[in-house]
């Protein structure tokens, strides 16, 4: 299943600047999914990290880490944010940063589940850069119903 940016935006409520996924290029529902972030010098969190050596900071890699893992666990359940529901990131473990994330890669996201269960979701994550590894954490996630 490979998703555009205009499926993702149903299935995220992140928008711009925040938006941290640009494709998905695998998804196995209750399984797996595999997207990527182009990673641009126009991104605003390179005017102050760093200006004369821009890095994305590693909490956006996370963010995006988990921004995968909320598309994998709404389709899973087969519920949108417009139906009033959204997943939080409420833990991440084991983060470990391998690599810096610079302008001009392409950031490849991975997530698989490792149990769902009432709305909670914990995935083993990947992020890598031309086949490098970038970041690895567990992730975990809680779907909730909004007003």
């Amino acid at each position: 299943m490979v998703m555009d940016i205009n499926e993702i935006r149903e299935y995220l409520p992140h928008r711009y600047p925040f938006l941290l996924v640009d494709r998905v290029t695998q998804l196995v529902e209750g399984e797996t999914i595999v997207g990527y972030k182009n990673v641009s010098i126009n991104e605003p969190f390179f005017n102050g990290h760093f200006p004369h050596h821009p890095i994305m900071p590693g909490v956006l890699v996370v963010e995006a880490l988990a921004q995968a893992c909320g598309i994998l666990g709404f389709k899973t359940v087969n519920k949108r944010p417009a139906d009033g529901y959204v997943y939080y990131l409420v833990g991440s473990d084991k983060v470990r940063f391998k690599r810096p994330v610079m302008p001009g890669d392409q950031l490849t996201l991975e997530a698989n589940v490792i149990r769902g269960k009432r709305g909670i979701w914990k995935f083993a994550c990947r992020a890598t850069v031309d086949g490098e590894l970038a970041c690895e954490a567990e992730i975990t996630c809680a779907e909730r119903k909004v007003a």
